[in-house]
């Protein structure tokens, strides 16, 4: 590349993600340097990525904030386009990121990008999924990754930009594997969080009931059809089983 084009790196974490990783790396043919830090895949995915030309660092997991700090260390691009494994950049917006970064302010410190979903075949543009927008493009040395390890974020202290093109996101393989998540973060949920009575259960079914009507109705999630139902479902049992798991974990705590 020219010389006054500033470098870009891509920052990836990954766990046994062999089936989606090669249209990552595919997405971000136009970065300068690809780091893939692994946390002990069992699968292919190390060895696609070294295939691609990727550097492989391997790591014990620390979390998912802590992880994607220490991949965006080990780059020494001018900017990190942080990613996860399961996300590819749309051509367009890898365009749009090419002519921003020629003429980048330099009181700009990181851009935001809407992200677009993929579940079950479809496109989803409602239900709250969209625009879902995401600080992922971080000038180097200016960006801390943050989050209690379910919602982890990208902070900066400067200027954000906006882009307009999208990330592309295959969000979850197929329904059991989104179920299998819903299980595993409303137990995280409920590691960070204590509660009990047969009020604090009851009110989670009123909370559920209430998050389906705001994905389904107030953000139009029955216009994604089919998807948008099983969507907004599925998002009322999460809302409940945090509610269930926190109050199964004071109801079974010792007494003092």
């Amino acid at each position: 590349m020219s010389e006054n084009i500033p470098t870009i790196g891509i920052a990836v974490i990954t766990l046994n993600e062999a089936d989606r990783v090669p249209a990552l790396l595919q997405s971000v043919s136009f970065a300068d340097e690809v780091v893939v830090v692994d946390s002990g895949s069992g699968d292919a995915t190390c060895d696609i990525c070294k295939a691609a030309g990727a550097r492989v660092v391997e790591h014990t997991w620390e979390g998912f904030a802590a992880q994607k700090q220490f991949a965006q260390e080990l780059l020494s691009t001018d900017w990190v386009l942080n990613l996860d494994a399961d996300e590819r950049v749309s051509r367009s917006l890898g365009a749009e990121i090419r002519k921003a970064l020629q003429n980048v302010s330099p009181d700009v410190e990181a851009f935001s990008m809407p992200r677009l979903s993929r579940y079950l075949g479809r496109w989803i543009r409602h239900g709250g999924w969209y625009p879902d927008r995401k600080i992922r493009l971080v000038r180097k040395g200016c960006g801390q990754w943050s989050g209690d390890g379910l919602h982890e974020k990208l902070e900066v202290s400067g200027k954000v930009q906006a882009l307009s093109n999208p990330l592309l996101h295959e969000v979850y393989r197929d329904i059991a594997d989104q179920v299998h998540t819903i299980n595993r973060f409303s137990g995280i949920h409920a590691e960070n969080h204590v509660s009990s009575g047969y009020w604090f259960l009851a009110a989670g079914v009123l909370h559920a009931i209430g998050k389906f009507l705001e994905c389904y109705l107030w953000k139009l999630g029955f216009l994604d059809g089919g998807v948008g139902l099983v969507i907004a479902m599925n998002s009322a049992w999460y809302v409940f089983l945090k509610h269930a798991k926190t109050w199964e974990k004071g109801e079974m705590s010792p007494s003092p």
